[in-house]
């Protein structure tokens, strides 16, 4: 038998032999987490507890697949059940869906379908899109299913004129889901939740079932998440969460941060562990993220420590545009794998939205270097993949409103908008799904002979179909592909975008063949249908590949490299513009960066550009505010010489060895010509010219500068007119002093 508890710490083996009652174990980043998950599940295992009472959520589906693995290792033959929250409801939703009003071959409609269904709802209730567009209030009413608000519940602030729209738009888009038999992401876990608190009887059935509970990253989950959790953990309050809330980052999607910094009121008899111990990182490292983290106020303290080496000083660099930034990144990278001291797969970049990614794909093809680029959601985005999917949901539920528009007309039939509009108002008219109605085409007075006869011949390829629904899913694409005529569309064509949608769909059929040697059930188009719809950002990224990784701080959660990146480190992108009005927005985005810095094991570099072509303009950047934050004494601040402050004489680097040095700011740049600092407040839409009293700033206030960027006051003197203040520059400029009432110096957020 393994020994579950060697070579664990004192506070590992305090939670992995927890058993019963309610656990919150804190782990900060790099401390053996799965480890102890694991461990902890097999200790249960070996305790006796069946493993159909054990059931393990996590937020990712290579989290739950790895740990899946990892416990069968340690108690060989004995499965749990492990997945994501939206996985594990929509299981449970397929058994109890006539409770939703559904039944059990609903549709999920990704995020693309959900806003076509939406806008339809919008066009048909004759609301004006320019006034309050479809994004708009997909988040409202994401918002209101999160937190557990349903259509006839939900009530607008008063003088909210958005909110008033919803009012009219959220019932009517939640019952065009229902005609549909569909349901949107949000709604796995809304009807769930609903489920557990409307139906005792099933809730303490499930309570009773899953008598041990385990959450991962439990600091992300949102009120529907936490009342899922909640209701299973009544009767038996076996309930145990790991997480940390210094890495709490998905508050836009609805995370609730006061899950876990409350967890002690929801069960005051909880055990509490801290991992404290990092495994992953340098002590450098690891003092570099400390001190940026310890800026925010909504945390639980934690003393993190590494028995690790010093290792090297973090890398500040500051590099003249994103071109620059990337080709110098690449070239470094390059040199590293041809002296034979790295591998490709030793070094990830971060960035912070997706659309900074182009620059360094371009260096990583210019020095030939192989990179993987995470954006596991992509594939299943792609035109083609999205059509021939939809047969596969047309055909496992024929009321699916949303596949049958797409795929009417895909490949082309000669079928216009005019005639679906009458086939549809024909369908409501008739209480008819748009299939059957599809069948009865021939009768529809409103429609012509030619528009009747390509509906009604698209409704006997569908019916045809049909009768391969027990095939294996590589069959049934097989089936698709041919008789819709879809392959030979492409085949035919020369072009060569519909040649690389050929290869795609060829992909596809391997992810099918895949399915297919995995799983062999009667509900086996159901099982496809769900997993492709719940792809995770992560879930393309192999760790075994030998390639740079390219991939946005949100993906790199829970991952680890050797060498990382973090690039763009300005204001309006990380902290990112959206935030910098909000203080909880702010410490998010800190805990994002905090994030970033902990995947590093051995070597970090944090980079900024001077100027930044983004969203059309040219800007000069403001170095982001975090910067300030970081500690100079574990950092080697470098300023490459093409950067322009550098043209006229060189800095000297700061090694492990040697202290910083305030470097001195020389004039020539203050008076570069044709270029202007673009400023946190006009990215917030601000003003940058209001007249600030010198009164309101004060010892270690933020400030901006409109040629030198952002700074820190360290020092104040005088009063009234002649109050002067000394400021510490985030950029090479350094310390310099200003009479505030003649100053450009603005405080930030004001």
């Amino acid at each position: 038998m393994i020994d579950l508890l060697q070579g664990l710490t004192e506070a590992q083996r305090e939670a992995v032999l927890h058993v019963d009652g309610p656990l919150l174990i804190l782990a900060g980043p790099g401390s053996g987490k799965t480890r102890v998950i694991t461990h902890r599940v097999a200790h249960l295992l070996h305790q006796g507890i069946p493993p159909s009472q054990i059931l393990a959520l996590t937020f990712t589906n290579k989290a739950a697949d790895e740990m899946r693995a990892r416990i069968e290792q340690l108690a060989p033959q004995q499965s749990i059940g492990a997945g994501t929250f939206h996985r594990f409801c929509a299981r449970l939703l397929r058994k109890y869906a006539q409770f939703a009003g559904l039944e059990a071959n609903y549709t999920i409609y990704d995020a693309e379908e959900s806003l076509k269904t939406l806008c339809r709802t919008i066009s048909e209730l004759k609301i004006d899109p320019t006034l309050f567009g479809p994004d708009a209030l997909a988040t409202a009413i994401s918002w209101a299913k999160n937190n557990l608000v349903m259509p006839q519940q939900y009530e607008p602030r008063p003088g909210n004129a958005i909110g008033a729209v919803v009012k009219r738009v959220y019932p009517a888009y939640q019952e065009r889901l229902r005609r549909s038999n569909a349901v949107d992401f949000d709604d796995l876990l809304l009807h769930v939740a609903t489920l557990l608190r409307e139906n005792s009887e099933v809730r303490q059935d499930l309570d009773e079932r899953y008598r041990y509970i385990l959450v991962d990253e439990y600091q992300d989950t949102n009120l529907a998440q936490y009342a899922i959790a909640r209701a299973l953990s009544i009767d038996y309050p076996n309930l145990a969460v790991t997480g940390d809330p210094d890495q709490s980052i998905y508050g836009w999607r609805g995370a609730n941060l006061h899950n876990i910094l409350e967890f002690e009121k929801d069960f005051p008899r909880v055990r509490v562990v801290r991992l404290e111990q990092n495994y992953r990182s340098t002590k450098r490292i690891l003092r570099v993220a400390a001190d940026l983290i310890r800026h925010n106020v909504k945390r639980k303290q934690k003393d993190l420590f590494t028995e690790n080496g010093e290792g090297r000083p973090v890398r500040l660099v500051t590099y003249r545009n994103e071109r620059e930034e990337a080709q110098e990144i690449a070239a470094e990278i390059a040199a590293e794998i041809r002296a034979g001291r790295r591998r490709p797969r030793d070094f990830a970049i971060f960035y912070r939205i997706n659309a900074l990614s182009r620059a360094f794909e371009a260096g990583m093809h210019n020095q030939g270097i192989a990179y993987q680029l995470v954006r596991g959601l992509e594939f299943f985005k792609r035109k083609e993949i999205k059509d021939v999917l939809a047969y596969l949901q047309l055909l496992n539920n024929p009321r699916d409103e949303g596949a049958f528009l797409r795929v009417i007309n895909t490949p082309t039939r000669g079928i216009g908008k005019t005639a679906l509009q009458r086939l549809t108002d024909h369908a409501r008219q008739h209480a008819l799904t748009l299939l059957e109605a599809a069948r009865d085409a021939a009768g529809i007075s409103t429609l012509n002979k030619r528009a009747a006869t390509a509906i009604r011949e698209f409704a006997a390829i569908v019916d045809r179909l049909a009768q391969v629904g027990q095939d294996t899913i590589e069959e049934i694409l097989g089936s698709v592909l041919s008789d819709s005529q879809y392959e030979q569309r492409l085949q035919d064509s020369g072009d060569a975008d519909d040649q690389e949608r050929l290869a795609n769909i060829q992909e596809l059929l391997t992810v099918a063949r895949q399915f297919d040697e995995q799983y062999d059930g009667a509900d086996r188009l159901e099982r496809f249908l769900e997993q492709t719809s719940l792809v995770s950002d992560t879930d393309d990224w192999q760790s075994q590949n030998d390639r740079v990784t390219l991939m946005t701080l949100h993906a790199s959660k829970g991952l680890e490299f050797p060498v990382v990146y973090l690039v763009a480190v300005e204001e309006g992108l990380l902290p990112h513009d959206r935030s910098s009005q909000r203080p909880e927005q702010l410490e998010e985005e800190r805990r994002l960066m905090f994030v970033g810095i902990t995947r590093a094991q051995e070597e970090l570099q944090i980079s900024r550009a001077e100027y930044r072509d983004f969203r059309g303009q040219r800007n000069m950047t403001v170095p982001s505010q975090f910067l300030m934050e970081l500690p100079r004494e574990d950092m080697e601040i470098r300023e490459l010489k093409s950067a322009s402050h550098c043209e006229e004489r060189d800095f000297e680097e700061t090694t492990a060895a040697g202290p910083y040095r305030e470097p001195v700011f020389p004039a020539s740049l203050a008076k570069r010509a044709g270029l202007r600092l673009t400023t946190a407040a006009e990215l917030a839409g601000g003003s940058a010219s209001a007249p600030v009293s010198p009164d309101v700033f004060h010892h270690g206030m933020l400030v901006r500068h409109p040629h030198y960027g952002l700074g820190r006051i360290v020092a104040l003197s005088g009063s009234g007119s002649g109050r002067k203040a000394t400021v510490d520059f985030a950029s090479a400029v350094g310390r310099m002093k200003f009479v505030l009432e003649k100053s450009p110096l603005r405080p930030v957020g004001n």
